[in-house]
């Protein structure tokens, strides 16, 4: 099998690598050089955010990686203290100018922040809309949306989100937003995919592991590709970076997948805020 990343269909024609490259809690200043390593090893799909305050080394990376821009899919997501329509496009006019870029492949709002803003996330999901009828945002998605935030979108709006980014690993499969995802053709991609680390001493991901001669983390990734979801594993260490590369070159078998996904603890499994309470906003 070859080691070549599947293209997945998004619901507006457009299609999205499966494997990206995220760079959550990576510094700035180690921001380029990350990026230049993955894009170096062969990701052509780069997660970054407003809040994550790296957008700016992102699109340095790329620019200096000689990759043509059409090349490498880039996603950004928008910032908890920018929901307000125009505070949103003042927001995205600087994500834009950070990655120094005219048009971003994939924009997401990182929170509903359904305690904030009246509860209003429909005005700013209405808001990304716009950015999408005007080319600048070839898709447009959501982040850490739960299922009552998606079927008000649904109700409210004209665009069914082309993602819903949230937390899913073993101890947390969160199936009940996957499902609802999965029937409404919103694609699942997966944040935490290794649970902050927490599952790679899990004896039953060791032991499949050692079996098919594989890291532990390359497993966990493996169950989650084969899930269908998108995921993008985070590293500023360059032997990481490549590790979590090499994940279409095997295959776990049903077995194998189902011990994995009996690992899933529920809501105790969580190890990110909670989508329904979760308020903080940067000041």
């Amino acid at each position: 099998m070859a080691n070549t990343i599947p293209a997945i269909s998004l619901n507006d024609g457009n299609t999205i690598p499966q494997l990206g490259f995220g760079v959550f809690q990576v510094e700035p200043r180690d921001t380029a050089q990350a990026v230049a390593k993955a894009l170096e090893v062969g990701y052509r799909h780069i997660d970054t955010a407003e809040m994550y305050g790296n957008e700016a080394e992102v699109g340095q990376a790329i620019r200096d990686s000689g990759l043509d821009r059409s090349e490498v899919f880039v996603t950004s997501k928008l910032s908890n203290a920018a929901h307000r329509p125009d505070d949103a496009r003042r927001a995205f006019d600087a994500t834009l100018a950070a990655l120094g870029m005219d048009y971003i492949d994939l924009f997401l709002i990182h929170w509903p922040l359904p305690t904030l803003y009246g509860g209003d996330f429909v005005s700013t999901w209405k808001t990304l809309e716009e950015f999408q009828r005007d080319g600048r945002a070839r898709s447009i998605g959501v982040s850490n949306f739960q299922v009552p935030h998606l079927e008000r979108l649904a109700d409210e709006a004209q665009v069914v989100p082309a993602v819903n980014q949230i937390e899913v690993h073993p101890y947390f499969t969160n199936d009940e937003v996957r499902e609802y995802g999965h029937k409404h053709n919103i694609l699942t991609e997966g944040w935490s995919p290794i649970a902050q680390g927490k599952v790679l001493d899990d004896p039953t991901i060791t032991d499949i592991a050692e079996v098919v001669g594989r890291t532990p983390a390359q497993v966990v990734l493996r169950w989650h590709v084969q899930r269908g979801d998108i995921i993008f594993p985070k590293s500023a260490t360059p032997a990481r970076i490549e590790e979590n590369f090499r994940i279409f070159d095997f295959e776990l078998d049903d077995t194998a997948m189902e011990r994995i996904t009996s690992l899933d603890r529920g809501e105790a499994g969580r190890q990110g805020a909670h989508p329904d309470t979760f308020d903080w906003v940067p000041a």
